[in-house]
């Protein structure tokens, strides 16, 4: 297990064509994983992201507050991920998003992390790419849902959940 910056650099150019501060993309969308901006990364890259829960931003907007999603029956799991190195940060990690149809997360938000089973775990990171793909969907199994009363806008003064240690959160 090793630390990485969470995000791929988005490096954009000002008006007159001056590079601007790099913008991290945090999220990899499986609709995606074959676009230039993933594919390298997603073909040969794939990586585990240890988490104890995450986080999504529900209500209206400026007012939207912290809702943590987990698992009941493992205090610490693993989501598909994908990283690479770059010149601005480092090695930087990007997690590996999916429709959330027909999961319990589908009552939070329409998207969630693809949660990967133990026994997936290889194949997920050893495995082809057609493989690994296969492995992208929403997470059938039960989820805890703690919504909270925290705002979503002060997202590093609000811990997760005190039932969730937060050792290992993206």
């Amino acid at each position: 297990m090793r630390t990485m910056v969470w995000g791929f650099p988005l490096v954009l150019k000002g008006a007159k064509g001056q590079p601007l501060k790099p913008k991290p993309v945090n999220n990899a969308r499986t609709d995606k994983l074959t676009s230039f901006f993933w594919r390298h990364a997603f073909e040969t890259r794939r990586c585990l992201i240890p988490l104890t829960a995450w986080a999504e931003a529900q209500g209206a907007k400026g007012r939207m507050t912290r809702t943590w999603l987990s698992l009941s029956d493992a205090p610490l799991f693993a989501v598909a991920g994908v990283w690479r190195p770059s010149e601005e940060w480092g090695d930087c990690y990007s997690m590996v998003m999916t429709d959330s149809d027909g999961t319990a997360a589908a009552a939070v938000h329409e998207r969630m992390p693809v949660l990967l089973a133990p026994q997936d775990h290889a194949r997920w990171t050893h495995g082809s790419p057609d493989e690994a793909f296969g492995l992208c969907r929403g997470w059938e199994g039960p989820l805890v849902i703690d919504r909270t009363d925290h705002p979503w806008a002060k997202s590093a003064a609000h811990p997760p959940p005190s039932s969730q240690p937060g050792l290992f959160q993206a």
